[in-house]
């Protein structure tokens, strides 16, 4: 009788807890190792309160996670604007669901260059990363500043294309004048005195440059469930972080960056950065013209923003979870 009962509450039990015994979902991140990518990061601590297993792999730049999505290895990602919108338009299945940061750039020179603002810049070598809004940012401010340049010699300013990774050592070694480099690596090298800062490039019709997140079109047309708790998951480690400073360095300093930056790096770096949902419509259709305009992406049919950036995830995320 008393083995009856207790097999019957037994029952009752899985029963009524069918959550928590059943298997998390797993949605596969693609990420860049940059601070103000952290809080996209962070939800593969985080998403589990929403049933959701995340994976994430770090690539080292943005375009770099185009075939691995084609190849179906990554369901969702985050990566600057042009890298998103160079990919739509060669034909990646992917939808823009919500912007997750924005800033995060800065023109620096080295400290004994005598580079004082954007215009002594000519005649100088300037390294940045092919592909990446930060080429962009940077023909922006240089024609604005009516210069022209080339990764050739002939021009006023000398391109120099390396890894984000690369920047940094190519100017401590003075093989560049100065660099567009991300954060925090930018902030690190203001810091540790080999670089000065020139200019954060958002002076132009662009302004600050907002970092996408995407997901295929496969997750959110067919596991549209999957999808709305992995947005709301996103919108819940985003607000973590907003509210909480002390979490974000944390996790960014050790977790990311294993103790490579330090507290005040992190600080400076989320100086030039936010951590954020949103993003317009007309933000991805400037970037996209000035990609057009500058060659950067190499599209056959620049996409329009209406027709691949889906935010019904996000706001119903946010209102959900009450975040403005």
């Amino acid at each position: 009788m008393r083995t009856s009962i207790r097999l019957s509450l037994l029952a009752a039990s899985l029963l009524a807890a069918p959550l928590a015994l059943a298997n998390p979902d797993v949605v596969r991140l693609g990420n860049l190792k940059f601070a103000h990518y952290g809080a996209v990061s962070y939800m593969k601590d985080y998403c589990g309160k929403y049933n959701l297993k995340v994976e994430e792999r770090m690539f080292p730049k943005g375009p770099d996670i185009m075939p691995a999505i084609v190849a179906g290895e990554i369901d969702v990602a985050a990566l600057a604007s042009d890298g998103a919108i160079s990919g739509r338009a060669n034909g990646v299945p992917i939808y823009t669901v919500a912007g997750f940061a924005k800033g995060g750039a800065r023109i620096v020179a080295g400290v004994d260059s005598s580079i004082k603002n954007i215009q002594g810049l000519k005649g100088k070598k300037v390294g940045v990363t092919r592909g990446g809004a930060h080429e962009l940012l940077l023909y922006a401010e240089l024609e604005k500043a009516g210069l022209s340049w080339s990764d050739k010699p002939g021009k006023d300013v000398q391109i120099v294309f390396l890894a984000f990774a690369d920047l940094n050592q190519a100017l401590a070694a003075k093989q560049i004048d100065a660099m567009c480099q991300s954060e925090p690596q930018s902030s690190q090298a203001i810091n540790k005195k080999f670089g000065v800062e020139i200019m954060k490039p958002y002076t132009t019709k662009m302004g600050e440059p907002v970092r996408l997140l995407v997901m295929t079109e496969k997750l959110y047309n067919e596991k549209k469930d999957v999808a709305q708790r992995l947005m709301k998951c996103f919108v819940d480690s985003t607000a973590q972080f907003n509210k909480d400073s002390a979490l974000a360095e944390k996790y960014v300093r050790e977790q990311m960056f294993k103790g490579q930056i330090t507290p005040q790096d992190f600080k400076d770096a989320m100086d030039n950065a936010d951590y954020t949902y949103d993003v317009s419509l007309e933000h991805i259709d400037i970037t996209t013209d000035f990609m057009q305009k500058y060659g950067v992406g190499r599209m056959a049919k620049p996409p329009k923003a209406a027709e691949w950036v889906k935010l019904d995830l996000l706001q119903k995320a946010k209102a959900e979870l009450k975040v403005k």
